[in-house]
């Protein structure tokens, strides 16, 4: 296989960040409370569950979003979908900034999670689209790498607002710019989503082939480009997709493989971390400057380790770093658990916290999102991918809505202990039914069924 020109690779990188930006918005957003709540807690004097709904309710929109995205992005394609995300990402963050009661913040809330749903497939589908399939791993875990950065920024963003007013002026004012700032980077987003393609497989499917060659091309040269013409283009007469097929005996075993990993990502507990990580560091006897600053050190080394994923997807596979990975969270859980039981805190405690971040950071994070972008066939894609990204967000819902309560009735060291066993379940799942995909084209994991 010929090897990229440089201009070749600088168009392909560039379009991929401008996609993955999307998932810049979803871990700002997400994570962005995490400054807030504990503010939000005392500002409406929530028990544990209207803490949690807090929290998740930007998740539930994040549910009817993915289940919405996909007959939108195969009805208008995958960039002019994103760009109404952008700009819902925009609104809801003004909006929720406004509200005097939980009710109007969580309608507000709701609201991202729309986009945020939506655009949580239909960015890592179109990289995973327009990529070249050597180099297709790296691009779509840009995907992740953006959603890990979006959370090192807001932590930033949030340390630098608690800062800025004592404890009341927090309390009245200070969430409110937290989540306010949401829309900076939103603006941003839906600019330059402006100057990037199409993706090509869906240009093909609306009968668009000159355009589609155009755009691949640039990615791949004259040669190559036709040939994946040639190949999108068998692959989508073969047959037209249907929520029939979808949900068939067909394409049940993939199905059922990308729900399940939807699951396991969000089980292992890194939400619970990473939407209450002050309050969690606040408990553990850390002051709430303190606490702040530990989760910006969260937010680093989320960064830090998807990088590691970056540099070993394409070349240890998906399958191994996804099975390491799963079972190292498990490991760095227990040591969470044994940091708790000791009298709260210290150094086990944040090494325990740290070292989990790191494990899924370079695993399950990127990886996941990988594969189901992988392993569903041209024609009902974005349909089945919407399947597995609304059973992700309902997962991470009940994560988000469930956490304060299992912290008070069964503790620190019982929340941890159902997370590091789901994080088990994850590793024993992949080693029994997940088949490598690395290094082959989607074109050419439709027709093996990732075998």
């Amino acid at each position: 296989m010929n090897s990229m020109t440089r201009t070749q690779m600088r168009f392909m990188i560039l379009t991929s960040l401008v996609a993955a930006l999307g998932g810049f918005l979803f871990g700002y957003d997400t994570a962005v409370i995490s400054g807030a709540i504990g503010f939000l807690q005392e500002r409406f004097q929530l028990n544990a569950d209207l803490t949690g709904w807090a929290a998740s309710s930007l998740l539930v929109g994040c549910m009817f979003g993915a289940a919405c995205g996909g007959p939108l992005g195969e009805r208008f394609g995958r960039r002019a979908s994103l760009i109404a995300c952008a700009f819902v990402f925009a609104l809801s963050g003004i909006a929720s900034a406004l509200p005097d009661s939980l009710a109007g913040f969580a309608w507000a809330r709701f609201t991202g999670g729309l986009a945020i749903g939506a655009a949580s497939f239909l960015s890592p589908m179109y990289i995973a689209e327009i990529a070249p399939a050597r180099y297709r791993g790296r691009m779509v875990a840009l995907y992740q790498l953006a959603i890990v950065l979006g959370m090192l920024v807001v932590f930033f963003v949030n340390l630098q607002i608690q800062r800025s007013g004592n404890h009341d002026w927090n309390v009245s004012q200070g969430w409110r710019w937290m989540l306010a700032s949401l829309a900076v980077p939103a603006v941003v987003f839906g600019v330059l989503l402006l100057f990037v393609p199409e993706s090509p497989r869906w240009l093909v499917k609306r009968g668009r082939d000159g355009a589609a060659l155009g755009i691949l091309e640039r990615m791949n040269g004259t040669e190559a480009a036709r040939a994946e013409i040639a190949a999108i283009s068998a692959s989508l007469l073969a047959k037209q997709g249907s929520w029939g097929e979808v949900l068939g005996r067909g394409w049940r075993r993939p199905l059922l493989i990308g729900c399940a990993l939807a699951v396991f990502q969000q089980f292992c507990g890194i939400n619970a971390i990473m939407y209450y990580a002050p309050e969690i560091f606040k408990a553990s006897g850390s002051s709430t400057d303190a606490a702040f600053a530990q989760t910006v050190t969260v937010g680093i080394v989320n960064l830090a380790f998807t990088f590691v994923a970056i540099a070993l997807v394409d070349r240890a596979g998906r399958k191994p770093l996804l099975v390491a990975g799963s079972f190292l969270q498990a490991v760095m859980l227990g040591v969470v658990i044994v940091g708790f039981g000791g009298g709260g805190g210290g150094f086990l405690l944040q090494a325990g916290i740290l070292g989990f971040v790191a494990a899924f950071a370079m695993s399950s994070g990127p990886v996941i999102w990988i594969i189901i972008s992988e392993i569903f066939p041209n024609h009902i894609r974005g349909r089945a991918m919407a399947v597995c990204t609304t059973v992700l967000w309902l997962a991470c819902y009940l994560v988000g809505q469930t956490f304060p309560r299992m912290l008070a009735s069964l503790g620190p060291q019982g929340a941890f202990g159902v997370y590091a066993v789901f994080s088990l379940a994850c590793g024993v799942f992949v080693v029994a039914m997940v088949r490598e995909t690395k290094g082959r084209s989607l074109e050419e994991i439709e027709k093996g069924r990732g075998e």
